[in-house]
């Protein structure tokens, strides 16, 4: 079930809609590390543009049956249940000592030892079915998976290289009509222990006419802080609620949105992100904290991501700090459909995508 509940006074009474947690099983585990050797020994990396064409085939070839069935049915559930978010806990092990010493930053990541989880997300990508994708507004494109490192000449930022400012719940990219649909956070260290946060937009008891005018075009949404948006982007205007009235999905960055010291939104817009906010923060989940070989599969749709302020490299033990190896995280982000956002993708590369904001694209490449 996806929400706790408790028995009071002899009725059934819906405490709070949380994500789904998935214990992977040791057998599961091995097959699931046994095909990215596999694929890594066949296509070399899962850049190879041969595999990803291929990985809707190659997840239902290699993925166990109990995890192809848990994704399908995730991938098209929009329903009031449907958190937007599955926990695959200890889905691969992770080989420490092949890592080694965390790099400085994602600047200086060696890809190369990332390959076996690569693949393995891209499978799970894969099951949904979804096509890994990457984008030009992430770091000038950079891959199909991003090292997320703190970096201490960032560390204040509300980027994933911050570390010491918890970082406000968003929806990925939220500032592009095309974002992800489906985003994989896979850790390969914590050790800080670092909680994940995560809030969705089905945690609301219901979506009733006081929230209607979210679905109104009249909000401005920045581009993250890794972006600096320009003024005449500013006039660009979008809801921060779309779809249907009753079971919507979400478009939401309560850090550039609502926070940011230079986007000012109108006055009407201001207030009802504001009363937007004030009750979605209290329904931010942040009791799991991810250990090695786990992953976060989010619908980036209905599910916005964060995670709590920490200091990289110390962890605390009965309040005692001891130095450890700073946190890698691995996200990968993938879209259902190329055909929809044809229009924004390289030429050449359907899977390159080029929107800078809102519909318009990068014009400097």
């Amino acid at each position: 079930m996806n929400s706790l509940e408790i028995l009071d006074n002899d009725r059934m009474t819906q405490v709070k809609l949380l994500p789904t947690v998935i214990e992977i099983t040791s057998q599961e585990r091995r097959m699931i590390n046994d095909a990215a050797v596999h694929l890594q020994r066949k296509y070399g990396s899962y850049e190879n543009r041969d595999f990803i064409r291929h990985v809707h085939q190659l997840a239902s070839y290699f993925l166990p049956e109990r995890i192809l069935h848990i994704a399908a049915d995730f991938a098209s559930d929009f329903s009031k249940n449907q958190y937007g978010a599955l926990v695959f806990k200890g889905l691969m092990d992770i080989d420490q000592e092949s890592i080694g010493r965390t790099p400085a930053n994602w600047q200086s990541a060696d890809y190369s030892k990332f390959d076996l989880y690569g693949f393995a997300c891209a499978l799970i990508h894969g099951a949904l079915p979804s096509k890994p994708v990457q984008y030009y507004s992430q770091r000038k494109g950079g891959g199909l998976i991003h090292a997320i490192i703190p970096d201490e000449k960032m560390r204040e930022t509300q980027t994933g290289s911050g570390s010491s400012t918890d970082l406000y719940v968003h929806t990925e990219d939220a500032f592009l009509k095309h974002q992800a649909d489906f985003l994989s956070f896979m850790y390969l260290r914590n050790e800080e222990q670092v909680p994940s946060t995560l809030y969705s937009i089905r945690s609301h008891e219901s979506i009733g006419e006081n929230y209607r005018p979210l679905f109104e075009r009249i909000y401005k949404i920045p581009k993250d802080a890794n972006l600096e948006t320009a003024t005449n982007e500013e006039d660009t205007l979008d809801s921060v609620l779309y779809g249907n009235f009753e079971l919507p999905f979400m478009r939401f960055d309560a850090a550039e949105q609502l926070f940011s010291s230079t986007i000012k939104q109108s006055e009407d817009a201001h207030h009802y992100l504001k009363e937007f906010w004030e009750e979605a923060r209290h329904l931010i989940y942040s009791d799991f904290t991810p250990q090695a070989g786990d992953v976060i599969l989010v619908n980036n749709h209905l599910c916005a991501h964060g995670r709590s302020a920490f200091r990289a490299g110390v962890r605390n033990i009965d309040g005692v700090e001891y130095p450890c190896e700073r946190r890698i995280m691995l996200r990968m982000m993938s879209k259902v459909s190329l055909i929809d956002m044809r229009a924004h993708t390289l030429t050449e590369d359907p899977f390159f995508v080029i929107e800078e904001h809102l519909g318009k694209n990068f014009t400097d490449l």
